[in-house]
């Protein structure tokens, strides 16, 4: 059961106020109900996100927290003098600030995917993604030598989810090759990425996590057996030790997590911007 509502009102997608509101929420115990209102860009719609948020505080018993991003002051004006939730301009917060700092006046632009087609940046990501879905699981070898980063790991262990991470948010071109048994029987790497070493990255995991998540997929079957995840993840991290491929075990960690450590290890210049 949820303990406090929180919204998240934006005149653009409603995905910074929603990262930034969750990344300051994680600071509590507490379990929220998250609502996104998204296009909130003109002022009816703000007296219909209003009205959404009054209803909620009226019938909850308790103010709603309101995460805003809102860049039209007529639109903010109108959930600051209405709202019955306790308000967080972060824009009002951050951006105001830094103008009198800075001596310039913010773009005051809406939604950070203003003019994205237009965007260098934007089209590399959709190249990246387009990439790492063509190369994922081993599917292709071509064209490895375009790839950023090429993880390795055995079946389920966070291959897939982080490639696409990186690509989406870092327009990283990234493969992804699981480690099979005529790996572990040849000891060595597939023969595709063995020139390409420096850019490998393994991703490891705990056998008995490893047998949960399999276990999802095919259960009891000889695949999820805890006894063949064991096998696995030791011959997977031996190879890795033999080839000298620096790895990490995603156990406890995020994809967050892991995708910052691999940026730090093998591409340090994509966390400067």
């Amino acid at each position: 059961m949820h303990t406090r509502t929180v919204f998240f009102i934006s005149d653009g997608t409603g995905i910074t106020a929603e990262a930034f509101g969750i990344a300051i929420l994680s600071q509590f115990e507490f379990k929220p109900r998250h609502v996104r209102l998204p296009f909130i860009d003109t002022v009816d719609k703000a007296f219909q996100a209003v009205r959404q948020v009054n209803h909620v505080a009226e019938v909850e018993g308790r103010k709603p927290i309101v995460f805003t991003t809102l860049v039209n002051m007529e639109v903010l004006r109108v959930v600051q003098e209405g709202c019955k939730g306790m308000l967080l301009d972060m824009f009002g917060t951050f951006v105001q600030p830094l103008e009198k700092e800075l001596g310039i006046k913010s773009l005051h632009r809406v939604g950070r995917f203003s003019d994205v087609s237009k965007s260098k940046e934007y089209n590399d990501r959709i190249e990246a993604i387009n990439f790492s879905l063509a190369h994922d699981d081993g599917q292709s070898n071509r064209d490895l030598q375009g790839a950023d980063v090429i993880l390795v790991g055995v079946s389920r262990s966070g291959k897939t989810p982080t490639s696409l991470y990186l690509a989406m948010q870092y327009g990283l071109k990234a493969a992804n090759y699981p480690l099979i048994p005529e790996d572990f029987e040849r000891q060595q790497l597939p023969p595709a990425l063995v020139p390409h070493r420096k850019k490998i990255f393994g991703l490891s995991i705990s056998p008995e996590r490893l047998s949960e998540i399999r276990n999802e997929r095919r259960p009891d079957s000889r695949y999820a057996a805890l006894a063949n995840c064991r096998h696995e993840i030791a011959e997977a991290e031996a190879m890795m030790r033999r080839s000298g491929i620096r790895w990490l075990s995603t156990t406890t960690k995020s994809i967050e997590e892991i995708a910052t450590t691999i940026l730090q290890e093998l591409r340090p210049e994509r966390l400067v911007y």
